[in-house]
């Protein structure tokens, strides 16, 4: 009786953090930019951190500060320009702060200096970059878009939910079996259909994006969302980890839980820039 006793716990944990991390997601985007700011400020500072933990259960050794640091300049200068606060030449000061990852290995006195430097870059550009590109998704308009945000992140777990759906009714053909043997090619296109239909939907209610707009971004977050996910997955493969993170009961970490939208968010910005 204990196991099943314990399985019902876990799942109950796991529902409550769920209703309860989706209701305050929702509702810090919803609020007004700064609740989203800081949303995202949190989360980039605490998957920084757990991808650093992670690369040192290797023996690798990046630097968590430098990076931790980084991360925050560049989400801090990208909100500020699209808020309108500073000029985007401030960008420019990115740079050459980037290079102090290398001359911090000065001081380090650690094995391997430019794989740690590397590493920490990868962090930044891995996490940070993709979390400060939500900026300009968020100001596309011209002022703050809760809709556009809000509405990204419908398609991603209506892509997550039709996957999973369409893959355990009908999925046969594995999508890519060498890195997560549980998805398939029928998953892929469940969740894609289902993406579709709720772009459809968020046209009709979220009108700062057109139809047209909502349905490439929903082909885009169906393609690349998958692509998130696996390449996380690979991440967490060859550090012999299951999850990446225990942050979140019964959903695991950071990355666990955003790696879809990691990659989804530059090719969004992307496509948006181009036909806007």
């Amino acid at each position: 009786m204990e196991k099943p006793k314990k399985a019902l716990n876990n799942l109950q944990l796991r529902l409550l953090a769920g209703v309860l991390g989706g209701a305050l997601f929702i509702g810090a985007i919803y609020w007004n930019e700064w609740t989203f700011f800081m949303l995202f400020l949190a989360l980039t500072v605490l998957g920084l951190l757990e991808f650093y933990r992670l690369l040192s259960t290797k023996g690798f050794q990046p630097n968590r500060v430098i990076g931790v640091g980084l991360g925050v300049e560049l989400y801090l200068l990208g909100f500020a320009v699209e808020e309108g606060a500073i000029a985007s030449d401030w960008l420019f000061l990115l740079p050459p702060v980037m290079l102090l990852a290398l001359v911090a290995e000065l001081y380090r006195k650690k094995e391997q200096p430019f794989t740690n430097a590397a590493l920490t870059l990868v962090g930044v550009f891995y996490i940070a970059a993709p979390f400060t590109l939500l900026h300009v998704l968020a100001f596309l308009p011209g002022r703050y878009s809760w809709q556009i945000i809000l509405g990204i992140m419908f398609l991603i777990w209506a892509s997550d939910t039709g996957a999973y759906a369409a893959g355990k009714s009908f999925g046969k053909n594995k999508l890519f079996p060498r890195i997560s043997p549980g998805k398939t090619w029928e998953g892929w296109v469940g969740g894609m259909l289902l993406s579709i239909g709720v772009a459809w939907l968020l046209a009709r209610y979220f009108p700062d994006l057109a139809l047209e707009h909502w349905l490439g971004v929903a082909v885009l977050v169906s393609v690349f969302g998958v692509l998130g996910d696996l390449v996380e997955s690979m991440l967490k493969r060859s550090l012999g980890v299951k999850d990446s993170g225990t942050l979140i009961p019964g959903h695991g970490g950071i990355l666990d839980r955003f790696d879809s939208l990691i990659l989804v968010v530059p090719f969004v910005v992307a496509f948006l820039e181009l036909v806007w």
